[in-house]
Formats: structure tokens, C-alpha cells, sequence
């Protein structure tokens, strides 16, 4: 078996919270870790310790199983779930215009309703070419962000702890800087949920909820319960205001097979993980398809080179005409030694990127009504070396060279690399950074890949 493992101190460390390191499963493949799992870790010890501070503005409330619905006759009759949400223009939220290219950070909530973080952050992104922000409206540990109508969520208890107060208010503010919003939204990693109606979790074959070997329960991909909950949240997410709905860990558990072998999925009635992940897509774009309010779906960086899926439902060809964007999270840092025969990926952010979004780029070119693909980009450090100026602008320069414009960021906490994002005027002379290539710092005018074959498939896999 081929394996590199971090030290356990480095991992908890990491500012990003780069989650488990995987087992071998019984055959002897590595199972992969969830980079949205990975990053959640810290942004839930961020999320544990920061008060949210009020944003001054108005704060509005904002087929299907019972306990779910909250919605009037009207879409009652035509089966979809509804809440008691308005639209935006009924909010006082004005409609966003898409920017021509995505040029994002992603806020937790706790930075999204902390007046200092966030002005911090509208203030970066006015100096910069930041010109969109990803916030969590329900993250990994089930709460929604600001008071809700969705009675599912307060039938749990997701209502009970609010971090982002005056969210219509905030999205003003976000549309007069000219900063497109888009909600981020968890989907199958909800202990909330879980805990509260555990029919709808994963189960154990000796009985109960299945628990993972981290203490983590899961709801099943399979519950169209599970479904219609979080298309309600998207709903009046779009209803208060955001330009877009990102659907975030719809994915199966990446476990080994030791600990899979006790999970059940009821309802699977034949289907591939896979399928059921497309059909969730797919159903959730038809009960929303009347707000023209664009879906997108994020996956593991593998998704974009492993020819199969790994085990968490996340076959590219599966995935990539269910949604509006498909957003591969490129992480140099998750991938194992040997990766397009590179002996430490996370040094060469440059060649990483580069090639995972070539190979997405040429399997959407084969699909009909492919989705846009924007990759999320590391701005954190997990391992030497430590990421700055030079491995950010790396990555972003590399998606470029592949031919994809946009992108977005990550770093748990909100802390971003500015000095790796162009001016709004532009570059001054000798302003832009040295990025790394070839495992070295150079000009980005420097910049060359050497050429691989074509068809090459990434080493292992790719992520661990």
C-alpha cells in the first residue's frame, strides 16, 4: 500500500483542520479524506469560539414528508417544499448580477456576522480582484446561520445558535461593493439531523445509527426527507437574497471499508452512490428551477482525474450536467506523493492545479450541457512549505493556464493572502509576486509545465 501520513500535531495545526488521515481500506485502497470534511474541522473550532456581532438593518424571517413543509397552498399543490421566506426584491435585497469571472473567498459564519471580520474582508476585496464571497448558511455542524422559517430546521434545533444577525442587511451592503453572494449549504454531514430524527441517518447493521470511526453520524444520501430539507434552506436562502445556492458534502461517508462494511443505506433500491447523488441534484434543480437561481455542487479534487468513483458517489460524468458549476476542491496539500509523478504535490501547487483542472476540463468537454468549472485553490498551509503569496498566485495562475478564469478560495478561518490577489488597477511594476513551479520560487513571465501524456492518470488516485 502506498501511504504518507502527516503527524498528528502538524494535522491539528493546520489552521484548515485537514480532518482524519484515511485507513487502508481491506483491499488495500486508500480511502479518502473529505476536504470539506478536512476544512470544516477548524472552521468548527473557529466557529466555537467567536461571537457573532450585529449587522444594523432589518432582520425578516426569512410531496413532501411531514415535519419538513412550511409552505402555502400554492406550492403545496404542485408538491414543493416552501418556507415562510420572501423574495429578495420583497427583502429589499436587490437582484446580484454574475460577474463575468468568479473571483471568491469563502466566510464562515462566524465571520460573515462579525462587523470587524467581515468589513476587513469587503475592504480586501474592494482592493482587489476578489469580487465574490461563499457564505455558510448551514455548515457541517448542522446549525443555519440566521434565523429560520424552515420548520425542519427548527424541529432540530438548527435555529438554536445564531451567528449571522441582519443577513438581509448584510446582502445590501454586499451588493452595493458590488460582491456577488453565493450560499454555501451542507448537505449529508448534519449531526444535527441525525441526532434529531435518526431514521434519516446512515444505520448500523447491528442497529441504530451507524457511527463513523471519528464519533461522526451521517444522514442517508438515499432519504428524499433528507432532500426536500435542505431544498427548503436553499429556497429561502434564495428567497432572502443570494445569487446562488453551492451544495456542499454531497457525498457518501469516506471511510474505510472496515467501517463501511456495518453501514447501511436504506432506499438505495439498486442505485450506485453516484446515482444517488445525481438524482438529488437533479431533483433539487426541478423543485428550485422557479427561481433561476443557479445550483452548484462542490467534490473532491479526485473527482476530476479518477476514472471511477471512490467510494463517496462523485463520478465526474455522473455529477457534471446536474448542476450550474462544478467546483473540484484542488487542494495541493490533500494529495498523496506521486500524484502526476509528482513526489511532493504540495510543493508544486503550480503543476498540480494545472493538470487536475486539464483532466476536468477535457471530461466536461464530453458531456453534453456541461457544467462551468471553477475550482476551489488552497490558501492555507498544511506541510512545508508554508503557503503565501507564491503558491496562491501559483494555483490561480495555473487554472488560468488551463483555461479556467475563475476560482475561489479557501482558508477556514477567513484569513486570506492578499498579497497573491491582483490590484483593482493591476499590477505596478515588480508588484506581482515570485509564484512556485518546479518546487522553486521564479516570475510568473517564467512560468512552463512539462509536457505528460495525455491519457496519464494520476498516481493512487490522486487525494488522500
Amino acid at each position: 500500500m502506498r501511504a504518507f501520513l502527516l503527524p498528528w500535531a502538524l494535522v491539528a495545526l493546520a489552521l484548515t483542520g485537514c480532518g482524519e488521515v484515511p485507513a487502508a481500506d481491506e483491499a488495500g485502497a486508500e480511502a479518502l479524506p473529505a476536504a470539506a470534511a478536512i476544512e470544516e474541522a477548524s472552521d468548527e473550532a473557529e466557529e466555537s469560539s467567536q461571537p457573532a456581532e450585529e449587522l444594523s438593518g432589518s432582520e425578516d424571517e426569512p410531496s413532501q414528508p411531514a415535519g419538513v413543509s412550511s409552505k402555502p397552498a400554492a406550492a403545496e399543490a404542485e408538491g414543493r417544499e416552501e418556507t415562510t421566506g420572501r423574495s429578495g426584491p420583497e427583502t429589499g435585497v436587490p437582484p446580484f448580477e454574475r460577474p463575468e469571472h468568479i473571483r471568491g473567498i469563502y466566510l464562515n459564519a462566524w465571520a460573515s456576522g462579525s462587523r470587524a471580520r467581515r468589513e476587513a474582508l469587503i475592504e480586501m476585496a474592494g482592493r482587489t480582484e476578489v469580487n465574490t464571497f461563499v457564505i455558510d448558511v448551514k455548515d457541517a455542524t448542522g446549525f443555519v446561520s440566521y434565523e429560520t422559517g424552515v420548520e425542519m430546521a427548527r424541529q432540530v434545533g438548527a435555529d438554536q445558535e445564531l451567528r449571522i444577525h441582519g443577513m438581509e442587511a448584510l446582502l445590501r451592503r454586499l451588493h452595493d461593493e458590488g460582491i456577488y453572494p453565493i450560499a454555501r449549504i451542507v448537505v449529508f454531514k448534519d449531526h444535527l439531523l441525525a441526532r434529531e430524527r435518526p431514521d434519516l441517518a446512515v444505520q448500523d447493521s447491528a442497529g441504530g445509527p451507524w457511527v463513523d470511526g471519528n464519533g461522526e453520524v451521517w444522514v442517508n444520501p438515499y432519504a428524499q426527507e433528507v432532500w426536500a430539507y435542505h431544498v427548503a434552506l436553499a429556497r429561502e436562502a434564495a428567497e432572502l437574497g443570494f445569487a446562488e445556492i453551492q451544495w456542499d458534502y454531497i457525498r457518501f461517508p469516506d471511510r474505510p471499508a472496515s467501517e463501511l462494511g456495518r453501514a447501511v443505506f436504506p432506499g438505495a433500491d439498486g442505485r450506485t452512490r453516484s446515482q444517488a447523488i445525481r438524482d438529488f441534484l437533479t431533483w433539487s434543480r426541478d423543485e428550485l428551477s422557479d427561481l433561476d437561481v443557479p445550483l452548484t455542487g462542490d467534490v473532491f479534487g479526485v473527482a476530476a482525474s479518477s476514472s471511477r468513483d471512490v467510494g463517496i458517489g462523485q463520478l465526474w460524468e455522473d455529477l457534471v450536467d446536474a448542476v450550474d458549476v462544478i467546483l473540484p476542491m484542488i487542494y495541493p496539500s490533500h494529495y498523496w506523493p506521486g500524484s502526476f509523478g509528482i513526489d511532493d504535490p504540495n510543493a508544486h501547487p503550480y503543476e498540480v492545479v494545472k493538470r487536475s483542472l486539464e483532466y476536468a476540463v477535457r471530461r466536461s468537454e464530453a458531456v453534453e450541457g456541461a457544467a462551468r468549472v471553477i475550482p476551489w485553490l488552497q490558501d492555507f498551509t498544511l506541510g512545508p512549505p508554508r503557503y503565501g503569496a507564491p503558491e496562491v498566485r501559483a494555483q490561480i495562475l495555473a487554472a488560468a493556464d488551463a483555461g479556467v478564469h475563475e476560482w475561489i478560495l479557501w482558508n477556514a478561518s477567513g484569513r486570506y493572502t492578499e498579497e497573491a490577489l491582483e490590484p483593482t488597477g493591476g499590477w505596478a511594476e515588480g508588484q506581482e509576486p515570485l509564484i512556485r513551479v518546479g518546487g522553486r520560487l521564479i516570475p510568473s513571465a517564467e512560468r512552463s509545465l512539462p509536457a505528460q501524456e495525455a491519457d496519464a492518470e494520476p498516481v493512487g488516485e490522486g487525494w488522500r
